[in-house]
C-alpha cells in the first residue's frame, strides 16, 4: 500500500476547503438575492363596462386585503380601465367596482392562485 505525501494531502485539503467556501458563499450570495427581491409581486388590472359592454368611465374600483381588511380603489379612465400593483402573493383578495349606487359582483382572487397577472373585467349592471 503506497502512502501519499503529507504535502500533497495538505493541499488538496486546502483546495477542497476552498471551493466548498466558495461554492457556500455562491449559495449564501444567492439566497441574499432572493431576499432583496422579496417575493413576487402580483397586477390585477382589467375594465369596467356596463349593461351594452361600454366602458364605464369614472367607476370607482375596489381592492379588499382580506388580511389586514385594507381597501384600495382606482377611478376608471375614459376607457373603462384599472390597474393594481404590487400586491402580495399571499393574501385574498376581493374586488368589485361601482358607479351611480349601482355595485358589479365581487370577484375573488386567491393567495393559492399561482398567478402574478390576472385580467378581471367587471361589469356594472343597471338593472340590478
Amino acid at each position: 500500500m503506497k502512502h501519499t505525501p503529507l504535502l500533497f494531502r495538505s493541499f488538496v485539503g486546502k483546495v477542497l476547503l476552498g471551493a466548498c467556501s466558495v461554492a457556500g458563499l455562491s449559495l449564501v450570495a444567492v439566497g441574499v438575492y432572493a431576499q432583496q427581491r422579496g417575493p413576487a409581486q402580483r397586477v390585477v388590472q382589467g375594465k369596467v363596462v356596463n349593461k351594452a359592454e361600454t366602458a364605464v368611465n369614472g367607476a370607482v374600483v375596489y381592492l379588499k386585503d382580506d388580511h389586514s381588511l385594507a381597501v384600495k380603489s382606482y377611478i376608471t379612465d375614459s376607457e373603462g380601465t384599472y390597474r393594481f400593483g404590487q400586491l402580495a402573493q399571499n393574501t385574498d383578495y376581493e374586488l368589485w367596482a361601482e358607479n351611480n349606487g349601482k355595485k358589479s359582483s365581487v370577484r375573488s382572487i386567491s393567495s393559492f392562485d399561482s398567478k402574478n397577472q390576472f385580467y378581471i373585467n367587471l361589469k356594472i349592471d343597471a338593472d340590478k
